[in-house]
């Protein structure tokens, strides 16, 4: 108790002191203000969160869509929300797309294709893919086309990657290693290695070199199938000499 009205006591007491040391001598005691710290401070921005936590709400949307996309305006997101909803349903679709996605700036509809791949929505994807391509500002880009057929690819949809591979061949452009692997890739897994050889023999007379992971996909891949395999190891051993092509014994699949 003794300790606590000591602590209160000691406010009024130093107050009393200092106002003492002023009157005596103010210029002397003011020079403790003048005092600059030889560090700088640092200066706190009210909108940072302190000790983790965050002081206010800032608007932006929450959820997986947004988490690293601060690049998509709201009005494509919008739009992005209103296709995956009207997805099923070809009639609301078609309206929402021309009360929507038509009036979109350049920026905003390929921001919208690229989420959509990202999400798998790739007939939706496909459906913004179209709209682009009649747009006065649209200039054939091997890149576009290649992170469409790959996202296609990559989720089963292989007719429709091949419609999109063809429209890219009509504008005279070409796959890259990657998209002939992803293809390759997707013909196989698909029970289709026929249609993954025609992607073969049309990569073989692509005008850029083929690279060395199409022919490993293709090997494993065609293991069931010697006849098509032997085809693709001679031209892998005469293209990559310095490479090994590995063969499986011969109890699990037969002489290769």
């Amino acid at each position: 108790m003794a300790t606590r009205l000591f602590s209160r006591s000691k406010i009024p007491i130093l107050a009393s002191i200092v106002l003492q040391n002023l009157t005596k001598n103010p210029s002397k005691n003011f020079s403790f203000l003048a005092f600059k710290p030889k560090s700088p401070i640092v200066d706190f921005v009210a909108h940072e969160p302190i000790l983790g936590l965050r002081q206010y709400h800032d608007g932006r949307p929450r959820g997986s869509l947004w988490r690293g996309k601060k690049l998509i305006g709201k009005e494509a997101l919008f739009v992005i929300l209103g296709l995956k909803r009207f997805k099923d349903d070809e009639e609301k679709l078609q309206k929402f797309i021309k009360t929507h996605v038509l009036r979109l700036l350049k920026m905003d509809i390929v921001a919208v294709l690229i989420e959509l791949e990202r999400q798998e929505e790739t007939i939706l994807a496909v459906k913004i893919f179209d709209i682009i391509r009649k747009q006065d500002w649209y200039q054939p880009d091997a890149y576009i086309y290649k992170d469409l057929i790959i996202a296609l690819a990559r989720t089963g949809k292989m007719n429709e990657a091949m419609q999109v591979w063809e429209s890219m061949r009509k504008e005279d452009l070409f796959p890259d290693s990657q998209t002939y692997t992803e293809v390759i890739r997707g013909f196989l897994k698909d029970g289709s290695p026929a249609d993954a050889m025609n992607i073969y023999e049309d990569m073989i007379k692509s005008p850029d070199p083929p690279e060395e992971l199409p022919f490993r996909i293709l090997l494993k891949g065609l293991l069931p199938h010697p006849l098509l395999r032997s085809k693709v190891k001679k031209d892998f051993e005469e293209l990559f000499p310095e490479k090994h092509a590995y063969d499986p014994p011969e109890e699990i699949f037969g002489k290769l």
